[in-house]
């Protein structure tokens, strides 16, 4: 077998930024992928959050059963990523019930729609969850991007993204989108909010 791919390792220019602002050109990558919209602290965002992790782990353990995709190689189960949006932008940006957002858990090359399927329908007799019907398998790539590391409280990141905008003026860039992604490298639950790390990240192109 392959050796094992740890994203902190092997994509480490991807998940693990400097603390400051970095132009970077992201490439196409799998993901399962759950739409929503409202407060990221509701119970609804919690259950999406799990069924995410449940189909991810399903994949991750298939070699321990009858049935291993074709190609399979050991990894790390890639963090949770949200791309973040307003349902109605003429709203406060700290009205969290106007969020809308695609969360997604990157997978690995090897996994093909059909396989996709059987996982659902295995994660479904395991652990029968209605988000499960929202989850999908798609690609996606952010191409040139800005991003950063925060570190701090979620509801610091104004104070990056204002970095992040700077450097961009400085360096010819402008952003192309109002969307934005997070990658979560840690569990709030269990660290501390000072300490907490989350991948910033835009789209962005070369201003003319």
């Amino acid at each position: 077998m392959a050796e094992k791919i740890d994203y902190k390792k092997t994509f480490k220019n991807l998940y693990l930024p400097k603390t400051k602002p970095e132009i970077i050109d992201v490439p196409k990558m799998k993901f399962i992928m759950i739409n929503g919209t409202g407060d990221p602290n509701s119970e609804e965002f919690e259950k999406a959050v799990e069924e995410l992790y449940a189909l991810s782990y399903a994949v991750k353990m298939s070699y321990k059963t009858k049935e291993v995709p074709p190609g399979f190689y050991e990894y790390t189960v890639f963090p949770l990523e949200g791309i973040w949006d307003l349902i109605d932008p003429s709203l406060s940006e700290k009205d969290k019930q106007n969020f809308k957002y695609t969360i997604m858990i990157r997978q690995p090359d090897f996994l093909t729609d059909e396989w996709f399927e059987k996982f659902l329908a295995q994660t479904k007799k395991k652990k029968p969850n209605p988000f499960l019907e929202k989850a999908v398998l798609g690609e996606m790539t952010d191409g040139l991007c800005c991003q950063m590391m925060h570190k701090g409280s979620y509801d610091d990141e104004p104070e990056s993204f204002t970095k992040m905008q700077l450097y961009c003026e400085e360096q010819g860039y402008i952003r192309t989108i109002n969307t934005h992604r997070e990658i979560y490298l840690s569990d709030p639950r269990r660290t501390d909010a000072a300490k907490m790390k989350t991948v910033l990240r835009f789209n962005v192109e070369k201003s003319i």
